[in-house]
């Protein structure tokens, strides 16, 4: 009787010891809200690759896709906090979703603790090749001549380019209608078929188009030109006063310990500032970052900011 209680004993000592090597050497889910092959996934499975080796863990992707990625940030917001979940999260999920959503049932900035800033990137709008439009002038003095040619397209309804699209239409002083299709897929698929006249989207999915020749870049949304296309100005250049860019970062749930968000922090910059990591990136249009949870959290709420009057002049506002 002695002998087991003392063979217990032991066991549970080394148990308990074990329980943070157990929690450390268990898989890490990068969750993504899109579907597999999308720009959003290929980024997770490339950081996913890169802090595997970091880590010294399994790093796996998991998409859950949906609801204007409502379903995958509802999934991390009741991930446990042990440090083996993280959101791979477009700015629409922080910033955009909190005015566009009635009954939103997360609080970005209470049910999650950012991890990193990963990725920058420009917003474009590009014109049909059945558009004869090669400037946003041109492109603006055709939608006053004919309404018809100010429909355009995005990736959703309540999308940060539908908004770009209402800030255009406003700062122009001409109609834009907004064509919403499920997904970018789809989107850019009627652009280069002329369902369209213009769509707006990443720089790398309207540049790929307009390399195909099957439409044009206007103008890119943020400060500078990019260094994929120097030869499209910004939209300020093009003289509206629009600049903004967005971003995708990693979130974990808010009750994520501390010393794990630092752990991930730190093996998700490394990641994204690694060169062969860095060098994709860019090859995808995209400018890597690698900043740490105070500047995102900074980013986060200024984008909140930013996009919140737009959404309130538009009336827009939808039920999930």
């Amino acid at each position: 009787m002695r002998i087991a209680r003392t063979l217990f004993l032991v066991s549970a000592i080394i148990g308990v010891a074990a329980g943070p090597a157990h929690a450390q050497d268990s898989t890490l889910r990068l969750v993504v809200p899109f579907p597999a092959g999308a720009t959003l996934d290929i980024i997770g499975r490339l950081l996913a690759e890169r802090m595997k080796a970091t880590l010294g863990r399994p790093a796996i992707v998991e998409n859950k896709v949906g609801a204007a990625g409502i379903i995958a940030a509802e999934h991390v917001k009741g991930a446990p906090g042990d440090g083996n979940t993280l959101l791979l999260a477009p700015l629409a999920i922080i910033s955009l979703n909190p005015h566009t959503y009635k009954a939103l049932r997360y609080d970005p900035f209470v049910d999650f603790a950012p991890v990193a800033h990963l990725v920058e990137f420009q917003i474009a709008i590009g014109a049909s090749a059945s558009a004869p439009a090669k400037t946003m002038a041109e492109y603006v003095a055709l939608v006053r001549r004919d309404s018809k040619f100010g429909f355009f397209g995005s990736a959703a309804t309540g999308s940060l380019p539908h908004f770009f699209g209402i800030m255009i239409g406003r700062a122009a002083g001409i109609e834009m209608t907004h064509v919403p299709y499920k997904g970018t897929a789809p989107m850019i698929q009627a652009l280069a078929a002329g369902e369209i006249s213009a769509g707006i989207s990443t720089l790398s999915d309207v540049g790929g188009l307009a390399r195909a020749g099957k439409a044009t870049v206007l103008a890119v949304s943020g400060p500078r030109r990019s260094p994929q296309y120097p030869e499209v100005p910004t939209l300020k250049e093009s003289g509206f006063d629009i600049e903004a860019t967005s971003w995708y970062a990693f979130y974990a749930p808010a009750k994520t310990r501390p010393e794990a968000l630092e752990r991930l922090s730190r093996a998700a910059i490394e990641a994204v500032r690694a060169p062969e990591v860095a060098q994709r990136l860019e090859q995808m249009g995209l400018e890597p970052t690698g900043l740490p949870p105070s500047e995102m959290a900074r980013i986060a709420r200024a984008d909140y900011e930013r996009w919140g009057p737009v959404i309130r002049a538009a009336g827009f506002a939808q039920s999930q």
